[in-house]
């Protein structure tokens, strides 16, 4: 009993100790739920020498009475071997008894803990029993695995109960006791656990585990391997870490015969990242092509956001799990197919069946879809430069009947995806811009003025000009208030095509309105140059053409540069009365344009916004635009160049075959 005491007495002593001056290997201040974890380097040595050693001891002990036995040596000899046997009998049978006790108390533990439904009722078991190594593991990985299926909101405040439970702090103690003795897939699957937890990532728990990990990395099997992926692609750069990490690689590489399942593959290729070298990379692609008659519906969609976070293109795997996807849009739920899509975009890779595809299903079952989900899909195809007509085109009508449904942010983005498509909203076009600009203005008292000009520049674009929006848009307070706001670049180039539409389109509005300049900033320069093969082909075309003239780079109302205008007079008095609206009567204009494949919606020869409405703008101004794009200029010799841009400029005067070329051709325009 004075035994006890005493050790009671050295341990709450030695807590005393350290919580007074406590261990503090970073300058990061720890939360106080880990002020104790500074304890178990020495509680590591009490619980050793103490548990270890007695046992020890008395087992020496208990030899030596046995031995040491005097006496008549046949008969007692007899007499000790009969004993021996009873002894050894009765050992077996409490060994055996032990065992199933054990066996049984492990077996009801584990009941125990897979009923834990949060992180605080795991640790209200753990402080009940005196859990064996495998168990601490398995409690942590049952604190994550309970938190998994919960809300944000619910996952925080039962986060929040974990930290300040009194037994988070002991069970992390154990844990960093016991790392020793644990199993490797046990030392991966609690530090996995722990870093989805939330425990600080550089407490001394986590970088003990770190540190263990890196001792046993050789020891470590594609499973384990896989798990420490998982948890090190969690993990923020420190210089554990990122030594871990760099052996993981050299780990990888070595073994990569050995994995046999895609999952594993895959979290590899995940950890590894974008800085791996590109053999390693090449050999990752030869592996995962070797299994792709392996790959389950999860594992196709798995595979392209893990090339996106590798930042490797690999069309082959691409294409093989486009089509297992293409098969089975059924199957996927919302956020894994946004998640395609965004790896798509981080790819640049767009695969014209998969999208229409995609666009077709989410058209088609439009109502099992909420009305966030759908606008994130219309963002997504946005920055893929994918037109989805047909999700559109059912967007149109759901958004005609039920606009007041749309928050400010959802209208915003709908207004984006249209103007920038420049979208053809063929019948539906006064009614579909009547009821977004109706659910606009329920919004105009809460619009910032950066969002009030991102809504009338949309609407804009879609020549489409609501009176109370700008006239709230351009009263002197709100131009004020832009003017002192962020992003000035952006949003002098929007009061620019603002003020452009007002004096070109005219719109019939109750009363004039104008931007002041104050808005507009500095004009447009032409301080840029042409594109010297676009250059080249145009003089070459107009060596034969009489009284045609070049001017190159020029700026029209101060805002919309051409790369070739080309100035020819009309051959009749008809032509010039025809084009009397031109502010050049007597010649025919053709503003050149350059227009590179971002400025067309992808796989179409359609227009995006900003050029559709320079197109519509020259047009007014009386000039005939003529695009030119990059298939027209870098695929073709010199002299094909030529006879293609002579088919666009004067097609009268182009031959049979240019004809034809130029049909093929234009097909991009």
């Amino acid at each position: 009993m004075n035994t006890r005491m005493t050790n009671e007495v050295m341990r709450w002593s030695l807590r005393f100790c350290y919580r007074r001056f406590p261990w503090k290997p970073l300058s990061t201040p720890m939360p106080a739920a880990f002020d104790s974890i500074a304890l178990t380097r020495n509680d590591t040595i009490c619980c050793w020498g103490g548990r270890r050693n007695q046992n020890y001891l008395s087992g020496t002990l208990g030899a030596t009475r046995f031995f040491s036995h005097g006496g008549n040596q046949n008969g007692d000899l007899e007499e000790s071997n009969s004993v021996t046997s009873e002894r050894s009998l009765s050992t077996d049978t409490k060994i055996d008894q032990t065992s199933s006790q054990q066996r049984h108390r492990r077996s009801h533990f584990q009941d125990l803990l897979h009923q834990c439904g949060s992180p605080s009722d795991v640790l209200d078991l753990a402080s009940k029993y005196s859990a064996t190594v495998h168990q601490v593991s398995n409690c942590l990985n049952q604190m994550w695995t309970s938190t998994k299926k919960m809300s944000d909101e619910q996952r925080r405040y039962e986060l929040q109960l974990m930290f300040e439970h009194p037994e988070f702090d002991h069970l992390l103690q154990r844990a960093m006791r016991s790392i020793k003795h644990m199993r490797n897939n046990d030392v991966a699957y609690s530090l996995l656990s722990m870093v989805n937890l939330g425990v600080p990532q550089q407490s001394r728990v986590i970088q003990t585990f770190v540190r263990t990990c890196q001792e046993r990395l050789n020891e470590f099997d594609v499973k384990t391997l896989s798990i420490l992926a998982s948890a090190l692609d969690h993990m923020k750069d420190s210089q554990n870490a990122v030594a871990l990490k760099e052996g993981m690689r050299l780990v990888v590489e070595m073994r990569l015969p050995e994995i046999k399942n895609v999952l594993a593959l895959q979290t590899m290729m995940r950890l590894l990242g974008k800085d791996a070298p590109k053999e390693l990379k090449q050999k990752l692609e030869r592996k995962a092509l070797s299994m792709a008659d392996e790959f389950s519906l999860p594992n196709a969609q798995y595979m392209i956001s893990t090339m996106a976070t590798m930042g490797f293109h690999s069309k082959p795997l691409l294409k093989i799990c486009s089509g297992k996807i293409q098969e089975n849009l059924h199957g996927i739920p919302f956020n894994r197919l946004y998640n395609v899509l965004q790896s798509c975009r981080e790819l640049l890779y767009r695969d014209i069946d998969l999208l229409n595809s995609v666009s077709g299903y989410v058209a088609s079952t439009l109502d099992i879809w909420t009305n966030k989900q759908l606008v994130f899909f219309l963002s997504v195809f946005e920055d893929l430069l994918f037109c989805p007509t047909s999700l559109m085109e059912a967007y149109t009508e759901k958004v005609i009947t039920n606009a007041e449904a749309l928050t400010l942010k959802d209208l915003l983005c709908v207004l984006k995806v249209y103007s920038s498509f420049n979208y053809d909203l063929r019948h539906h076009r006064q009614q579909f811009l009547d009821s977004l600009s109706n659910a606009l203005n329920s919004y105009l008292p809460k619009m910032s003025g950066f969002e009030l000009l991102k809504a009338v520049y949309c609407l804009c674009l879609l020549n489409h000009f609501p009176s109370a929006l700008l006239e709230q848009l351009l009263n002197d307070s709100m131009l004020e208030q832009l003017a002192s706001g962020k992003f000035p670049k952006s949003r002098e180039t929007m009061f620019q095509r603002i003020d452009l539409c007002l004096r070109l389109d005219r719109p019939p509005l109750p009363k004039p309105l104008t931007v002041p300049s104050s808005a507009l900033g500095d004009p447009a320069s032409s301080s840029q140059s042409v594109n010297p093969q676009l250059s080249k082909s145009l003089q070459s075309v107009l060596a034969d053409q009489e009284n045609a003239t070049l001017q190159e780079m020029s700026v029209v109302e101060n805002f919309y540069v051409i790369d070739g205008l080309i100035t020819k007079p009309l051959p009749s008095q008809t032509d010039v009365m025809e084009t009397s609206s031109s502010p050049a009567d007597s010649s025919q204009r053709i503003a050149v344009i350059y227009a590179p494949n971002s400025t067309f919606c992808y796989g179409t020869s359609h227009p995006r916004g900003p050029l559709a409405l320079k197109i519509r703008h020259l047009k007014i101004l009386g000039y005939t635009p003529v695009l030119v794009t990059e298939q027209h200029l870098q695929p073709l010799s010199e002299e094909e160049r030529t006879d293609v841009i002579r088919g666009l400029l004067f097609p009268e005067h182009a031959s049979e075959p240019q004809t034809k070329e130029e049909h093929v051709e234009s097909g991009t325009v």
